[in-house]
């Protein structure tokens, strides 16, 4: 769970009232500010030429840099990031092939990255049709590699052969040794561009492998600060799909280089501290040994899973109480298809399902998740039938109910998989839905016939969530009917927008009534509405659906929002594309801040993926200097104002709640869009997002006191 800062900067003077401003993102609103001149000027028709002197072919690898976001989806600390994970990716590829066992990654002083594996290495022959090497072409053009077809992978995560030309291409410059037909081969190249040809140098008998060496060029990125805690989790989860890979992470930055910082996720917002909370709390748990099996010495830590997947399982559900003691596990091969398939039931009430193609997390899904999804529920049913778990007059089981609880992981490997769009997230090919329901269907049952008492712990599980389905039904329906949200009891006491338009719309989740009256005065009605929240909501990592639909607050949350939930969310259906926390800069508000999250990760976890979830940044401090206001959002701003305005004759008020602020100041700080900050909520790693809500809202106090003791150093403003 991450957090990026929107900071509106004040438009220039024109026609462009408060009510339209805020329906646009920062960036829409600056190009679609029209001042009465700009917008004569444009109704007038410029004469220019457009003809064959203005169409430009970019050669070689200067589309990556003219258009980097296009290849690595950003130029901030995502993209950043991405630039090892597709080196990765590529010594990935070989352990795919059976031919390489370990893979080091090393972050370097001057903020470069070096990347070694044991495996082939890359073709170095001359290749006659170019006459250049085969490593300058793979190193240098797009879509060249060895994964159209031929006979070097049988499967493969990278399908368009520009992962590493694209490093190349963004790095100031890159080496490339590769040890293979008995020798060392070098080639420098500068900006995507080889200094020299490639160079042969000693014999390297005993050894084959890549080293690929490189420097982010700082012409393309914001910051090339690596990130030490963002590389270790995503190696771990490579480590964990593919059993018994050795991943060695090392930062050999010195300790000012190599400090902890919060996990990164994104491009084009600047990111910023959030004290108390979930920030907080990923960047803590992120910083962590890797779960269990990782061994650690200092900067370096070590990921190989002898148990693979099942290894994984038992990390979800690490902080989590399993219902039966033995993962369930088992993999098929057929022809062009391989699938493995790991899971295990916990007493709790969310599910943690992920899916895996060729490695690459399919977020979105796809086919082969529609096909185990099918399978366990159908199986399920019928074994609940045949035994009598189920009545004839009884319901089937639903596949919420079977999915309670469930840990899994499926992962698949084919040979041409079908991705829906360059993000990779959804698998597209039809066929294996078919192959995955068919092998979970047969495996699944042998192993509820085969062990009788974790198969009745796990329906009696399903079973106890089906009852809850039901009794929640009641509760459900009071959501569903829109024309509630138009009635004046509304519980929360929604003060709702004049604006229809959702993309318009932005909505206040406001701690306390106090606050709320505030809010309401300041807000502009137009747009922007109101909906104070009564104490503390229920925690719903401890509920069941129908005990969290019998609490006001949260059917308050689900009425004003109006996309219902679970598996009746629609996304269609939401009423401001705004969704804005906003509690109190101490302790009580950090916990109901987190407590809200909860419910939205858990519950509507499409809204945050939509990036509708925002959280308001209020300020902590008032300084009055010479009856001039100045506020500040932190300590180290709070020393900069008043630097600039002098200790002499200044008065300082540090903010306990929303409700010491006047409607005026409220609005000027914290909701006018020119002015405010407001922070993005977004999921970069939802194994890692489930943990961290699991070790600090989950039943156990043992995972949670560790953490908080393991983590105290982090603490920035401590408010008691």
């Amino acid at each position: 769970m991450c957090y990026h800062a929107w900071g509106d900067s004040s438009p220039p003077a024109g026609r462009f009232t408060r009510n339209t401003r805020s329906s646009l993102s920062p960036s829409a609103c600056r190009a679609a500010l029209v001042t009465d001149g700009e917008q004569g000027d444009s109704e007038r028709v410029t004469e220019h030429t457009y003809d064959a002197g203005d169409i430009q072919v970019l050669e070689g690898l200067e589309p990556v840099r003219k258009r980097p976001g296009m290849y690595i989806g950003s130029t901030g600390p995502r993209g950043l990031h991405h630039l090892v994970y597709e080196v990765v990716d590529n010594s990935v590829d070989e352990a795919l092939a059976g031919f390489c066992t370990r893979i080091d990654v090393d972050i370097l002083p001057d903020s470069s990255v070096r990347v070694v594996d044991n495996g082939r290495g890359i073709p170095v022959k001359v290749m006659p049709q170019y006459g250049k090497s085969a490593l300058e072409i793979v190193m240098t053009k797009l879509h060249a590699g060895g994964k159209f077809g031929g006979e070097g992978y049988k499967v493969s995560g990278g399908l368009h052969g520009v992962g590493v030309s694209v490093v190349n291409a963004l790095s100031e410059w890159l080496v490339v040794e590769v040890c293979r037909d008995e020798h060392r081969h070098r080639q420098r190249y500068r900006r995507g561009v080889p200094e020299a040809d490639m160079e042969t140098l000693e014999r390297c008998d005993d050894f084959t492998g890549t080293t690929i060496h490189f420097r982010p060029d700082a012409e393309i990125f914001d910051d090339l600060d690596f990130n030490f805690n963002t590389l270790a989790q995503r190696l771990r989860e490579v480590a964990f799909l593919n059993r018994s890979l050795s991943i060695t992470l090392c930062d050999q930055r010195d300790g000012s280089a190599a400090k902890d910082l919060p996990v990164v996720t994104d491009d084009d917002t600047a990111e910023s501290g959030l004290e108390g909370d979930l920030a907080l709390a990923a960047e803590a748990a992120a910083a962590g040994n890797g779960g269990g099996e990782a061994r650690s010495a200092g900067q370096c830590v070590t990921f190989c899973y002898d148990g693979g997947i099942e290894d994984f399982v038992r990390h979800i559900n690490a902080q989590k109480d399993p219902i039966h003691p033995k993962v369930i596990w088992f993999e098929a091969r057929e022809a062009d298809y391989h699938m493995e398939l790991a899971m295990q039931w916990n007493a709790g009430y969310i599910d943690n399902v992920f899916s895996f193609a060729n490695n690459i997390n399919t977020h979105e899904g796809g086919s082969h998740l529609s096909g185990f999804r099918a399978a366990i529920t159908r199986t399920l049913n019928d074994y609940a039938r045949s035994k009598g778990l189920l009545k004839e007059k009884d319901e089937n089981l639903s596949g919420e109910d079977v999915r309670e609880g469930l840990a899994a992981i499926l992962s698949v490997k084919l040979k041409e998989p079908q991705f829906e769009g360059q993000t990779k997230t959804k698998l597209g090919n039809s066929e294996m839905r078919g192959f995955v329901e068919t092998v979970v269907n047969q495996k699944l049952a042998e192993f509820l016939e085969e062990n009788p008492s974790d198969a009745r712990q796990m329906l009696q599980k399903c079973i106890q969530a089906a009852h809850a389905r039901q009794a929640a039904r009641k509760a459900r329906d009071l959501t569903r009917r829109k024309s509630v949200l138009e009635n004046t009891t509304l519980p929360g006491k929604l003060a709702d927008c004049s604006i229809k338009d959702p993309s318009a719309c932005e909505i206040y989740l406001v701690e306390g009534d106090s606050a709320g009256g505030s809010a309401k005065q300041a807000r502009d009605r137009s747009f922007q509405a109101i909906l104070p929240l009564r104490g503390k909501i229920i925690n719903v990592e401890k509920a069941r659906l129908n005990k969290i639909l019998s609490n006001t607050e949260i059917q308050a949350i689900i009425t004003a929002v109006g996309t219902n939930l679970g598996d009746e969310f629609d996304l269609d259906g939401a009423r401001y594309h705004k969704i804005i926390i906003m509690t109190d800069a101490d302790v009580d508000g950090a916990h109901i801040r987190t407590l809200i999250l909860t419910f939205l990760f858990r519950n509507m976890s499409d809204l945050i993926d939509a990036g509708y979830v925002y959280i308001a940044q209020p300020p902590l401090y008032r300084v009055t200097h010479k009856r001039q206001d100045y506020y500040a959002f932190n300590d180290q701003e709070l020393e900069q104002v008043l630097g600039r305005v002098g200790r002499n004759g200044a008065t300082i008020q540090r903010f306990k709640g929303l409700g010491e602020m006047n409607p005026e100041q409220l609005w000027e700080t914290t909701m006018n869009p020119n002015t405010r900050t407001l922070l993005q909520v977004t999921v970069d790693d939802a194994t890692l997002a489930d943990e961290i809500f699991t070790t600090l809202m989950g039943d156990k106090v043992e995972p949670r006191r560790d953490f908080i003791e393991g983590n105290a150093r982090y603490v920035r403003n401590l408010d008691v």
